[in-house]
């Protein structure tokens, strides 16, 4: 049996935050270490040279301590932060490279992020949270309350579809903000820390509901989580 390609594809991965990137990333190539980089040019050397590979229907984990670049590699693959150099391949296509419309559509249909914040709208009952994205494709009204209806069922929260997110715990919040990924069918789903605001006890009920949802519906997932 043959390996499966994989997912997403990262080669060479560098980002530089400054206003002389390719001062610096040519310093970088040089062999310069990160502090000489910020010395010279006032740049900060944020991810420097990852590759790696992760394959469909993975739970891939990304540990590393504050500050080691962890939600920058993660950001960097749906374009919330554009990397300064390198490869990003999801599906074999490079999207490290393509257009702003091009990736608007990826972000609508392939990948899928789970904020640390929650991020929900104040304003939007939960199911109108879930319905977001599908409501930017253009999804009529019906099918996409349908389907938000479903997604929330499947984290068990289907009686507080028409509540307004404050009237939820903090853990009843980041499962709205799961079923919001969800919603949209991503193959990717991209959690950046997704559950450090919640209490140890309600941290672990999400935990082991994330991988009970893995075993149902076979997502690709990149978990980003501080190491102690």
């Amino acid at each position: 049996m043959t390996n499966p390609k994989p997912k997403i594809c990262i080669e060479h991965l560098i980002k530089i935050y400054g206003k002389k990137p390719h001062a610096a990333l040519k310093l970088f190539r040089e062999g310069k270490s990160k502090d000489d980089i910020l010395q010279a040019t006032l740049n900060v050397l944020g991810i420097a040279d990852v590759s790696m590979a992760v394959n469909p229907g993975e739970l891939f984990v990304v540990m590393g301590l504050s500050g080691s670049g962890k939600s920058t590699l993660v950001r960097c693959i749906n374009r919330l932060i554009n990397p300064t150099s390198g490869h990003i391949y999801i599906d074999g296509e490079d999207v490290a490279h393509v257009n702003e419309k091009r990736m608007r559509e990826i972000r609508l249909t392939k990948v899928s992020m789970v904020f640390q914040g929650f991020g929900l709208f104040p304003h939007k009952t939960v199911a109108e949270n879930v319905e977001y994205g599908l409501k930017v494709r253009g999804i009529d009204t019906r099918q996409r309350r349908q389907k938000a209806l479903s997604t929330l069922e499947a984290v068990g929260l289907a009686q507080w579809a028409d509540y307004l997110p404050d009237s939820l715990s903090g853990g009843m919040q980041q499962r709205v903000g799961l079923a919001r990924a969800l919603a949209t069918d991503a193959e990717i789903l991209l959690m950046d820390e997704p559950f450090s605001a919640l209490d140890p006890m309600i941290r672990r009920e999400m935990q082991d509901e994330l991988l009970r949802l893995q075993k149902e519906l076979h997502k690709t997932i990149m978990f980003k989580r501080v190491s102690s």
